[in-house]
């Protein structure tokens, strides 16, 4: 692809008379480029998205919806050694990528975390233990835990 500088030029030299093989020693460029790029002008590259190609999993989506359908936990490797075995002759991440915008959504394993501005909350624990030190033989003290951490940074 030339740049708009490069492709003035180009039309430039086109009009000073020169050979698509002058222009495309002088430029660098491949004389099927030169000549694309004299025929079409000043005008933007006429881009196109390209047709969708059909998928190699079409003939089995039907067989994973129904598996995921009655077994949401089956792994992406197992649903794909299944297919394969049916005949599907694609990848593995092509089968787990259609797995994603088809699986239930996953309820979270744990609660939202309660988030505090800073200096605005701290948990405090206390606890108790029954210590023998080596410097009293026999004497057993007790020692206070305390603890306190930050509810913004999580610092203890």
């Amino acid at each position: 692809m030339v740049t708009l500088g490069e492709l003035v030029m180009v039309l430039d030299l086109a009009r000073q008379g020169l050979s698509v093989s002058a222009i495309a020693r002088r430029t660098g460029r491949d004389r099927r480029t030169i000549r694309t790029y004299i025929a079409r002008g000043l005008e933007p590259p006429a881009y196109k998205p390209r047709e969708p190609t059909p998928s190699p999993l079409g003939p089995f989506e039907a067989f994973l919806r129904e598996r995921v359908g009655r077994f949401p936990d089956l792994t992406g490797r197992r649903l794909w050694r299944e297919v394969r075995d049916l005949g599907f002759a694609g990848g593995y991440s092509t089968v787990t990528d259609f797995l994603r915008t088809i699986r239930p959504p996953t309820e979270p394993a744990f609660e939202r975390r309660f988030e505090t501005p800073p200096g605005r909350q701290a948990q405090v624990d206390f606890a108790h233990f029954r210590v023998r030190f080596e410097d009293e033989p026999g004497a057993e003290r007790i020692v206070w835990l305390f603890s306190l951490v930050l509810g913004h940074s999580r610092m203890m």
